[in-house]
């Protein structure tokens, strides 16, 4: 199979070679004898390629030999290589050990050394001092690494320059120091201030705390300040200069200002409490409104009242005056007509002193419930925050638990002092209710004894009745 397959390989090249040639014959023994020669030329050239390719296989059987030899040489190379390893880790794990026996206590005093450097880095980058003095924690950190690599060991400069890293630490933490440099304001913008360092714990300038920023080496002020008491503190301490001041001071190194600052005003507490709270709070000053103008107008009419009982004329300007002039205007009157009209001058001017009193009276009572209202709307939103998101994040049920809370303390702060207000407004009322009542019931007596005979038995208890009855209507 394999030779009739050469041999009609060899035709079609003898076919393709002589194409030409065959095109050209005119009987079949021509064509045969051409093909007769074609298969010659191409024994001749298969001879040709065999000889070209024994003569390859010498130089790849060469070739093989040669990396044969290197092979052996690599594989003799990595054997020699491996013994050396061996022999140099356990010669360096005698060196080891030796140089663990020669150093003794003192790898635990490197260990130590590298253990502070550490904690001494931590510490450098949230300490207030590193605002003044920079660059502490470059040092540390190529101690720190020296003191990581096994091969190298800490110098006596580098334990002294630790050892007066960490004294100049505590040094500087029991100071108050005054230096200048670039701080970052509020708004974003960059000043050279003057910035006042106390101890280890807080910056102030300018009034204002400030933080310092390790990882920019900046000082920035704090984007909210805490409350008016420590600001104070800080103005002081800024604008005195020599003495003793009370500081707010902050041993934590900023924990502690930072909840402070994060501590809702008042304003934020209101904005908690949510529609309710605002309804609460416009009741409150509704109320104080009110409040503030019922105070001055009855502290002008007893003012006034007061006045008058000095004065035996009558003025139409106060409700005493005006109760002296029924007395002027009904002159000829008899006692009991003149007692009818008292009552009805007394009953006329008793609106005008209790007038918007029931007013703060209703927000007093009002201003609980509404609480009680947001307090409920509070609870609603955090039971349905718990539906949705369960109880997993905190911050999702802070919203309504804040609004129920804040509401029923503004309803409270609201309700509580209209009740003294009320009760003030209406004792001061009423005691001027209690002057015209008196007044008048004198008014009636002297009345009846100028027109009834002295032991009359008739008339003798009509004062006191009369004033009974006023003191009836006004209540």
């Amino acid at each position: 199979m394999k030779k009739l397959t050469t041999f009609v390989a060899a035709m079609l090249i003898a076919l393709s070679a002589n194409n030409a040639s065959a095109a050209q014959a005119n009987s079949l023994d021509e064509l045969l004898s051409q093909l007769e020669q074609g298969k010659i030329a191409q024994n001749k050239q298969n001879k040709k390629r065999e000889a070209e390719f024994s003569a390859k296989k010498d130089q790849q059987d060469n070739l093989l030999k040669k990396v044969i030899v290197k092979r052996k040489q690599a594989i003799n190379l990595s054997t020699k290589l491996e013994l050396n390893f061996q022999d140099n880790e356990v010669a360096l794990t005698n060196k080891t050990d030796a140089l663990n026996k020669r150093m003794g206590e003192l790898k635990e005093l490197f260990g130590v050394l590298q253990q502070v450097s550490g904690d001494t880095k931590s510490k450098f980058q949230t300490s207030v001092v590193s605002a003044q003095i920079a660059g502490r924690g470059e040092f540390l950190d190529e101690f720190a690494k020296n003191m990581g690599s096994s091969s190298k060991l800490a110098s006596i400069e580098e334990i002294e320059r630790l050892w007066f890293e960490l004294q100049r630490e505590m040094t500087q933490s029991g100071k108050v120091h005054k230096f200048s440099r670039e701080i970052v304001l509020a708004d974003g913008t960059k000043s050279q201030s003057e910035v006042i360092r106390i101890g280890g714990f807080n910056l102030v300038s300018n009034g204002k705390y400030l933080e310092y920023i390790d990882e920019t080496g900046s000082v920035a002020e704090l984007i909210r300040q805490p409350s008016g008491r420590y600001l104070s503190s800080a103005e002081v301490l800024s604008t005195t200069t020599t003495g003793i001041v009370p500081f707010a001071l902050d041993p934590t190194g900023g924990s502690i200002l930072g909840l402070l600052v994060q501590a809702p005003d008042i304003q934020e507490r209101i904005e908690q409490g949510g529609p309710v709270g605002y309804v609460i709070v416009a009741l409150g000053l509704f109320g104080l409104l009110i409040a503030i103008e019922r105070f001055i107008s009855l502290f002008i009419i007893s003012s006034k009242v007061n006045r008058q009982l000095k004065s035996n004329k009558a003025v139409d300007d106060n409700p005493l005056g005006r109760v002296m002039l029924v007395q002027d205007k009904n002159r000829h009157a008899d006692t009991e007509t003149l007692e009818l009209k008292l009552s009805e001058r007394i009953l006329k001017e008793v609106p005008v002193l209790t007038t918007r009193l029931t007013f703060i009276k209703i927000i007093s009572v009002v201003a609980p419930l509404i609480g009680l209202l947001g307090t409920v709307t509070g609870m609603i939103n955090t039971f349905q925050a718990i539906t949705l998101f369960g109880t997993g994040d905190p911050k999702l049920m802070a919203g309504g638990i804040s609004q129920a809370l804040v509401t029923t303390v503004l309803g409270l702060v609201v309700a509580i002092p209209m009740v003294f207000i009320s009760t003030i407004l209406n004792t001061r009322s009423r005691s001027i209710i209690n002057i015209l009542q008196q007044q008048s019931a004198g008014i009636i007596a002297e009345r009846a004894e100028n027109s009834v005979p002295t032991g009359s038995s008739e008339f003798a208890e009509d004062p006191m009745s009369i004033g009974k009855e006023l003191a009836e209507q006004g209540v």
